[in-house]
């Protein structure tokens, strides 16, 4: 392999055999370097392959001003939340929360404290995420000797979240959003009778927030079966009503009309949880 950019000291872009292009990480490796100089694959600690240009070309501009041990750990991180999760990743996650966690050190540094208005809400809705967070902010500790504040655990987990549904920050913080209202009304539907702790409503949560990507990604879920879904109506009918007002929620704050399928799972579940 030979150079065809050199970004900085560590980084320089190269081609694979298959032609693609790629970006490659290693102490000293673009040091005194030119196009065209042949690469010491003995250097080569990181070989990041990116789906098209533009990410190849993102990632070269924000590695050129990142030291080359944050870059290390969060690969590390990364690779460790894929190992944990065995779920495909968004690449875009090497830009994005790499990025992130360069500007969280510099925060720190700067001793500018920043809160995460969501952190009880990713912990309940993204548990295992939520769990690589912590780690990470470990390994942060570890290898860079910088503390991280504890909510940076969740902000974290919103970026690996981000990456294995391939949704945009915003789409993510209000799929958060939406998912906490709906618990809110049922909670309001049905004070005190809501066993937060049971099984069902762990899979109530999961459900929801499935239910969120499917809004957000304009996708519904339709069904014939008329016969069930009237029985389900005409037996638990204070959960139907508790369902309505999420749909009426739903169709203002996101113009998404919810189907009598999804209603009927929605409806289905609220009486789990509410029956001790």
């Amino acid at each position: 392999m030979t150079i065809t950019k050199v970004v900085n000291n560590n980084i320089v872009i190269s081609k694979d055999d298959s032609h693609r292009e790629v970006v490659l990480m290693g102490k000293g490796l673009g040091f005194q370097k030119h196009i065209g100089d042949l690469i010491d694959r003995h250097k080569v600690e990181k070989t990041y392959v990116m789906k098209d240009h533009g990410m190849t070309h993102r990632f070269q501009e924000m590695a050129a001003d990142i030291p080359i041990e944050r870059l290390k750990v969060c690969n590390e991180i990364i690779q460790y939340a894929k190992d944990t999760l065995q779920k495909n990743i968004n690449d875009n996650i090497y830009i994005s929360l790499t990025d992130h966690i360069n500007f969280a050190i510099e925060r720190v540094k700067m001793g500018v404290p920043f809160q995460n208005p969501f952190l009880w809400e990713i912990k309940k809705f993204y548990y295992r995420e939520y769990l690589i967070g912590k780690a990470a902010i470990g390994m942060i500790e570890r290898r860079l000797k910088i503390t991280l504040p504890p909510d940076e655990a969740a902000f974290i987990a919103l970026h690996i979240v981000n990456a294995e549904l391939d949704l945009d920050m915003t789409k993510m913080v209000s799929m958060t959003k939406l998912v906490n209202h709906i618990l809110k009304i049922v909670d309001d539907c049905f004070p005190g009778q809501i066993d937060k702790e049971s099984v069902f409503y762990e899979r109530f949560i999961t459900h929801l927030k499935f239910f969120a990507q499917r809004i957000f990604a304009g996708k519904e879920v339709e069904s014939d079966d008329e016969e069930f879904q009237e029985i389900i109506r005409n037996k638990y009918q204070e959960c139907v009503d508790c369902v309505e007002k999420i749909r009426v929620y739903i169709k203002k704050t996101c113009n998404h009309n919810v189907t009598d399928e999804e209603m009927m799972y929605l409806t289905v579940h609220i009486k789990r949880v509410t029956t001790k």
